[in-house]
């Protein structure tokens, strides 16, 4: 399991050992699937690019148990090319920025993409689950959307939520995607933090030319991380989250801990960032 350094060693660390404790590279490799095991409210990240064949969700030996989700829930979100993902509950054809949540106790999770070439490429977030809730399946044209932001501040955007109260039911897990428009480079300013919950951040939509500079820590010791795309950042609760790209971008946000209320946030104000 990956554990992440307290707030005190973050204020020492080097660029390296502040990219090693908080983010996370090469999830994303054809053929495969790849998992994280993080100590942040025990969240599971992974990677699944099928190519000609079926891919397998099975559980790692960090878990303990029989299969993935014996006690667990998972949110996955596509944002390759037309997929499938098939569960007790059948198959669950996933277009481009489609979300499927899968309950604490489905056995059978299959991935696949319709081609090799753009294939599916499906990112996971999974957190222990005291209860359970039945596979959903959530188009993009169906989240819950909202636009945010203004283009003065150069941080326009749209705010789709997939997994939350009101809308996919879970036991923990909050799960949604935002997306930079034209023109506008900032995502969630002004900062703030989540006391009662963690949150992971996937940068995806990433010009090949382009980055994201994360700003992370407490508010008063702000450090940064130079993200590219398919990068994932770990935000403890204690840690401020916001990011500015060299160009417009797509990030998914995914959050677990004992409130599921979006809104459960402490702001801070910009003036108090250092």
């Amino acid at each position: 399991m990956h554990l992440t350094p307290d707030p005190v060693r973050t204020r020492t660390l080097s660029t390296d050992e502040l990219r090693d404790g908080f983010l996370v590279s090469s999830l994303f490799v054809p053929g495969e699937i790849r998992l994280r095991h993080i100590d942040l409210d025990r969240v599971v990240l992974g990677g699944v690019m099928p190519g000609s064949t079926a891919l397998k969700l099975e559980a790692p030996e960090s878990f303990a148990s029989e299969y993935f989700t014996e006690r667990r829930e998972l949110g996955i979100l596509n944002i390759g090319g037309t997929g499938a993902v098939t569960t007790d509950s059948g198959r669950h054809v996933l277009a481009p920025r489609d979300v499927l949540y899968v309950g604490r106790g489905t056995r059978e999770i299959l991935f696949e993409s319709d081609a090799a070439s753009p294939p599916a490429c499906y990112y996971l977030v999974s957190y222990p689950a005291h209860t359970s809730h039945p596979v959903a399946h959530i188009a993009h044209r169906d989240a819950l959307g909202s636009e945010i932001g203004s283009a003065d501040r150069a941080n326009r955007r749209r705010l789709s939520k997939y997994i939350y109260p009101g809308g996919a039911a879970s036991a923990q897990l909050v799960m949604g995607v935002t997306e930079l428009l034209p023109g506008s480079v900032w995502n969630t300013m002004p900062a703030h933090t989540h006391l009662r919950r963690s949150e992971v951040y996937l940068y995806f939509d990433v010009p090949p030319d382009a980055l994201v500079v994360h700003m992370m820590g407490e508010p008063a010791e702000t450090r940064h991380l130079i993200v590219r795309d398919g990068d994932v950042v770990l935000s403890p609760p204690w840690s401020v989250h916001t990011g500015c790209g060299t160009a417009s971008y797509s990030f998914c946000w995914a959050m677990g801990g004992e409130n599921q209320d979006f809104a459960d946030m402490q702001g801070i104000d910009t003036r108090e960032l250092k």
